[in-house]
């Protein structure tokens, strides 16, 4: 598979990757400026030229896949003599190469569960940006066509979910995805979160609602077994304290800019394999 190609196949399988290009030759090269390659933890697209070239950028890239540190994109220069150091065999082309690695990271995922008038302008902020987006509702007139025709042109890949139980749901988001429940029903909210609490491929739970509203899940969710441990995977309220307002814009973006801090600071669970 070329390396164009595989971009797409790990993107789709949420898998974090290198893409890794010559930017510059000098003198002679096994391949010209602007070859690439993909690398992901245990697989290699496509190639740079093969020898101790490709198994040092190999090797770079895969530490920075190991890292716990923010990925950057960095630059190496790799001379092919035979009088250069080398890990991986003698490279003796006569040539000088500079090459680029870029990580490249897998998209964050959320799921709205409740896309009503909070959870509609938050679907229409989130759909702005690089993620994967699921918006789930028991009422198949939320998520029409019609409805989410405003994200049409939307960088997010959006998925929406008709589900009459929202919480079967948890079951088909991707690991690491981040849970926002905010749905018309409090019997809903419940359900989901009980079902999201047993869940453990989930990045973060966080549910819409005022004190009094988590007083009685809390006492709820106690009764059915989950210890306090379970019950701080819950953020509630969600949202920035420190910005006022009650209007379903003003709470998404609340929402919105929190997830951004989240994802700054702490981003979710990427499947290396």
């Amino acid at each position: 598979m070329n390396w164009y190609d595989a971009i797409g196949l790990l993107r789709q399988q949420r898998r974090a990757a290198v893409l890794v290009t010559l930017v510059d030759v000098r003198g002679h090269a096994p391949r010209e400026a602007g070859a690439k390659m993909v690398v992901t933890a245990d697989a290699v697209f496509d190639t740079i030229g093969g020898g101790n070239l490709e198994e040092t950028a190999v090797a770079t890239a895969r530490e920075t896949l190991a890292s716990d540190a923010p990925a950057h994109p960095q630059e190496l220069t790799v001379a092919l003599s035979d009088k250069a150091p080398a890990e991986h065999g003698v490279q003796c082309c006569g040539g000088e190469v500079r090459i680029l690695l870029e990580p490249l990271p897998v998209r964050e995922s959320i799921a709205i569960f409740g896309v009503g008038h909070v959870g509609f302008e938050l679907a229409r902020i989130l759909a702005r940006h690089e993620v994967e987006l699921h918006l789930v509702d028991s009422r198949a007139a939320h998520l029409s066509p019609e409805r989410l025709a405003v994200l049409g042109d939307a960088v997010a890949t959006v998925v929406p979910h008709v589900a009459p139980v929202p919480e079967v749901v948890l079951g088909e988001v991707p690991a690491g995805t981040h849970v926002l429940v905010m749905t018309h029903d409090h019997a809903e909210d419940i359900a989901i979160c009980d079902a999201a609490l047993r869940c453990a491929h989930l990045a973060t739970i966080g549910l819409i609602g005022s004190s009094a509203k988590w007083t009685r899940f809390r006492r709820r969710l106690a009764e059915e077994g989950h210890d306090e441990a379970a019950l701080a995977r819950i953020t509630t309220p969600i949202g920035l304290p420190d910005l006022p307002g009650k209007a379903p814009a003003v709470i998404a973006l609340s929402v919105a800019a929190d997830l951004a801090h989240r994802f700054t600071v702490a981003p979710s669970a990427a499947v290396q394999r």
